[in-house]
């Protein structure tokens, strides 16, 4: 008995210091731009196979809402769009938490090229829903609770590329940045949940857990465009980071030998 307790002992010890030596990995640069130079190719190739079908089959083919119609199909630009938007700003708050506690560079580098990628997501969003609204509201914007929260985060997107433009030290940056950032975390939830919590025009989400409320042919190709939207965010976050990579290190002798022709 004692046996077995010594060997799960060691195997929870060897996965921890292997999650552990995993975590400091990623913070090398050189580390960083080997493993998205291999993960790039298959990123775009979600792009190809997945995105691009979802969209022409839920923009093209699928059939007409009941109620809706043909309007109700900016949803298959307009859901990804959201949810791209809130775990953006997600990852950026994570990555700010990482630059305030163990000081890794790669942690700002993702928080920098995040934040104009998740601004421009939510931008989409908040056209999109609003192209949405006009139709099926009949106004294109309502100050209700789900609209107002995703326009300030939209703000916070912009406030936070604002703060680190205006602050010149990039160590003071990083820091300033990392803790806005983890300040307007907070309104992620009120995103997710005021459809619940307050009565809005918006109506509730139509993928939960416990199911969906969409017919398969709407269902299929809404599925296909978000996760197809997540790879073309992985891919948009690699691109910068790598090239947001090579104007910091490109004193590094890793990158000088990878400059040289």
């Amino acid at each position: 008995m004692q046996q077995r307790v010594n060997q799960a002992e060691t195997k929870t010890a060897t996965l921890w210091q292997w999650i552990n030596n995993t975590f400091h990995r990623f913070g090398s640069p050189k580390y960083f731009y080997d493993l998205t130079g291999k993960l790039l190719p298959w990123c775009w190739a979600g792009v190809l196979l997945v995105l691009i079908p979802g969209l022409i089959w839920g923009l093209a083919f699928a059939p007409p809402d009941y109620y809706q119609g043909n309007s109700y199909r900016i949803i298959f630009i307009h859901v990804p769009a959201a949810g791209i938007a809130m775990m953006g700003y997600a990852v950026m708050a994570f990555a700010g938490i990482v630059t305030l506690v163990w000081r890794m560079k790669m942690a700002d580098v993702i928080a920098k090229v995040v934040a104009p990628i998740g601004a421009s997501f939510t931008f989409l969003c908040l056209v999109t829903g609003a192209i949405w609204g006009r139709p099926t509201w009949g106004t294109w914007w309502e100050w209700d609770a789900r609209l107002t929260s995703m326009l300030i985060l939209f703000f916070l997107y912009v406030s936070v590329m604002a703060l680190r433009a205006a602050i010149e030290h990039p160590d003071v940056a990083a820091r300033a940045t990392a803790v806005l950032s983890i300040v307007g975390i907070v309104n992620l939830p009120i995103i997710r949940y005021s459809v619940n919590w307050w009565n809005t025009l918006h109506q509730p989400s139509s993928i939960r857990l416990t199911g969906s409320s969409l017919a398969p042919e709407m269902l299929y190709p809404l599925l296909a465009c978000i996760v197809g939207f997540y790879f073309l965010f992985a891919v948009l976050v690699m691109l910068s980071a790598r090239n947001e990579v090579l104007l910091r290190e490109y004193r590094s002798a890793w990158v000088k030998k990878w400059l040289k022709p």
